[in-house]
């Protein structure tokens, strides 16, 4: 449902919420090993977070992404997806038929409109420290598992 660039983008915002909370500041390698992505691209993609005010960068020898742990209650998992993706995640059809609509439905598109209503909540409604966090511990990484 996602592009490869929101998939990896979700994921390097997360790695780099999850690094903020213990103070450290991370490079584009470590982000890229950390998720698995190519490194190029996940510098592409970390610009774009950065430019959209997700992810602050700090440039020099000390310097690296990060988030400030006061805004980890602040940033859905949403305004990560609609940099990346725009909003065509909560209105494209299920099939990718360009003239599927509510007037011209295809046979999938009324169970689809309730999957990406779902979807779109559950994105709404969980932070980044909603992730990083259950019952206010925090838990082990995941986002690379072998």
């Amino acid at each position: 449902m996602f592009s490869k660039s929101c998939e990896y983008g979700l994921r390097a915002t997360i790695f780099v919420a999850e690094q903020s909370v213990s103070d450290t500041k991370v490079g584009v390698k470590a982000i890229a090993a950390a998720i698995d992505s190519p490194e190029a691209f996940t510098g592409k993609i970390l610009q774009i977070l950065t430019k959209n005010n997700i992810i602050d960068s700090i440039k020099g020898p000390y310097g690296g992404f990060t988030i400030d742990k006061d805004n980890l209650k602040k940033i859905r998992l949403s305004d990560v997806v609609r940099v990346l993706d725009g909003d065509r995640i909560y209105t494209g059809c299920g099939l990718g038929l360009k003239q599927c609509s509510d007037n011209s439905p295809c046979p999938l598109h009324f169970k689809f409109v309730e999957i990406r209503d779902n979807l779109r909540k559950m994105l709404e409604g969980n932070t980044l420290y909603d992730v990083l966090y259950t019952n206010d511990e925090k838990n082990t990484f995941w986002l690379k598992r072998e």
